[in-house]
């Protein structure tokens, strides 16, 4: 039986819980800016699923052997391991429809049905009190995926779990939907949740996390599984790959932080790089 550790952040669980999602053999779609995700993707490959495959939102490529995570020059690393690339209106229409790989989504705001919002924050769409990135292909997929929605949250709070969504761009659960399957599984720095009678249900705290607390942070009444458990801590061997191998400079943490401590974070991943400022991005 592998060993479990207690030497790990709560970045490194939720890339654990990514990983344990995975299956030998799926194919993976990865977004923009996700390195939580991408390092439990790469996780997964090392140990359980060998043969997964990626795709990549950047330069919409297809591929087998990926590098370690990357910030600067992550475009460079992936288009230059890719085994083809594709134009988004092929990406769009024929392959998501016809492969529906896993993916998980970062949602902005999402309900106890599993609508999520990654569009804009306030009731009045031309006047916002926040313009959200866009939900790009979501809108599409979530319609319409047999294969169920994968979701992670890196900051839990009631900011994103609310009563109602303002806009909905990914669909969940309930009678606007007609086809496909909705979101199945959802992990935040607090802990685990499926989607169990079409409504998000905790199914585990992660360690040192009461019920209590994940309930303050939520917006609406969580649903509670009968049997309710602790998420597994990584093992030694995951804590490992992901300091040493897969995310050395610790890009993935960049998700779970906000303010200073992001500016410090981004700071040190771009001396890592060879970039001790900034503005040397623009230099070729």
């Amino acid at each position: 039986m592998a060993r479990v550790t207690t030497d790990y952040t709560i970045d490194e669980l939720i890339s654990v819980c990514i990983a344990r999602q995975v299956t030998d053999g799926d194919v993976l779609a990865q977004g923009i800016a996700t390195p939580l995700v991408m390092a439990g993707y790469l996780l997964a490959k090392y140990t359980h699923a060998p043969h997964v495959s990626f795709a990549s939102a950047i330069g919409n490529a297809l591929v087998d052997t990926p590098c370690a995570v990357g910030l600067t020059r992550v475009e460079e690393l992936w288009l230059g391991r890719a085994l083809m690339t594709f134009g988004f209106a092929q990406v769009a229409c024929e392959l998501l429809p016809r492969f529906q790989p896993k993916e998980f989504f970062r949602p902005a705001q999402i309900d106890a049905a599993g609508n999520f919002n990654n569009v804009a924050i306030g009731a009045d769409y031309y006047h916002p009190r926040m313009r959200l990135p866009g939900c790009g292909g979501i809108a599409d997929v979530t319609t319409y995926y047999e294969r169920a929605i994968y979701l992670y949250v890196p900051r839990h709070s009631r900011a994103v779990f609310v009563e109602q969504v303002d806009f909905v761009s990914g669909l969940g659960h309930g009678p606007a939907r007609h086809h496909g399957a909705g979101p199945c599984y959802l992990v935040s720095d607090l802990g685990q949740f499926d989607f169990a009678a079409g409504r998000m249900r905790l199914i585990a705290c992660h360690p040192g996390v009461p019920v209590e607390r994940i309930c303050a942070k939520t917006g609406f009444p969580l649903e509670m599984a009968p049997e309710m458990r602790e998420t597994e801590p990584p093992t030694v061997e995951e804590v490992q790959l992901l300091r040493q191998v897969i995310d050395p400079l610790g890009i993935r943490r960049l998700e779970t932080l906000s303010g200073a401590a992001r500016k410090r974070a981004l700071r040190e991943i771009l001396t890592g790089e060879g970039l001790s400022t900034p503005q040397r991005l623009a230099q070729p």
